[in-house]
């Protein structure tokens, strides 16, 4: 008994020969169905990650091929024209896709703003509401206490002790939730100032060093503090580092902050597809500097610490000039 014969799968064109078929028919007929076939081609590109540079590079030779064509050298014009409009309806997918970034960004970045805002609402209520209600315990522990005996006012003077340490803390984590040296000097100091907190909670030695002075857009000083904020966490909490080095400057027209630590590190790779360390929001901290232009890249592995690089283009750090109030 004859074994069948296995049918061949046939595979589709590939993107270049794909490419010039259809702009071949484009040129020989024209028409929208040739256009549609170059649109359907440039969302092809894009989910073939084809960068703009290689279908410039691919149009240009084709268009090459067809000039070396003695029949149709002579409709040199007509061809660098037509040549073109079939490149627009290619890179139209692109354009597209690159206004839905675009969009996407100004809606995060507002997104950014809003809860910037609540941050600050919390964190004002922390200082001011509860401390009122704080101020009111000490009074009324106070009044009572006048009527008591010496045992028992020290009794209610370790309550007031606690009491005092619970308006410290409070008091703190308002600072650190929403600074006011972040709006008045800038995101630098206020970083400073959350490292001294963060070193004396976690027994951490957090060294900061810069070449940077003067003071950025508001937008852009809030997300680069709490990008630094959410790294020193990570430090304290997961990384079971002793010392942590913050450097901040400039290289070739870029501004460059980074965070590295001398803790037990993690699987970049695994952390960023399972997602089973979200609590190291990696992606919050992504997506604050994606809204400001900014990028994140982070170098770690098991055993050898971990190290984050913020990268900021200069151009970016101009684009808005309100500062922070």
């Amino acid at each position: 008994m004859k074994t069948q014969a296995k049918r061949k799968i046939k595979l589709p064109p590939t993107f270049e020969k794909e490419y010039r078929s259809a702009f071949g028919e484009y040129i020989q007929d024209g028409g929208e169905g040739a256009l549609g076939r170059a649109y359907e081609l440039g969302r092809r590109a894009i989910t073939e990650k084809k960068s703009l540079m290689e279908i410039a590079a691919l149009h240009h030779q084709v268009l090459r091929e067809m000039l070396a064509d003695g029949q149709r050298a002579t409709r040199r014009q007509e061809l660098s024209a037509t040549g073109a409009e079939f490149l627009a309806e290619i890179l139209s997918p692109y354009e597209m896709a690159h206004r839905g970034v675009q969009d996407a960004i100004v809606a995060l970045r507002q997104l950014n703003e809003t809860l910037e805002e609540e941050i600050k609402r919390i964190a004002y209520a922390v200082h001011d509401e509860a401390g009122q209600l704080l101020v009111a315990a000490h009074l009324a522990l106070a009044d009572f206490a006048r009527e008591l005996l010496e045992p028992q006012k020290e009794r209610v003077e370790r309550i007031e002790e606690l009491l005092n340490q619970v308006e410290k803390q409070l008091r703190r984590y308002s600072h650190e939730l929403r600074p006011t040296v972040l709006d008045d000097l800038g995101w630098i100091p206020a970083i400073r100032f959350l490292a001294e907190g963060v070193s004396k909670r976690a027994n951490l030695s957090i060294e900061i060093k810069t070449t940077v002075t003067g003071r950025l857009p508001g937008p852009i000083e809030i997300a680069l503090y709490r990008t630094v904020q959410e790294a020193l966490t990570n430090a304290a909490k997961h990384s079971k580092a002793s010392r942590v080095w913050i450097r901040i400057g400039r290289k070739n027209g870029t501004f460059r902050c980074s965070i590295e630590d001398d803790g037990v590190g993690f699987d970049v790779r695994a952390a960023q597809s399972d997602g089973r360390r979200r609590g190291l929001g990696l992606i919050g901290m992504q997506e604050r500097l994606n809204a400001i232009g900014g990028a994140l890249s982070i170098d770690s592995a098991g055993g050898r610490g971990t190290r984050l690089l913020i990268q900021l283009p200069m151009e970016a750090q101009n684009a808005n000039p309100h500062r922070t109030r």
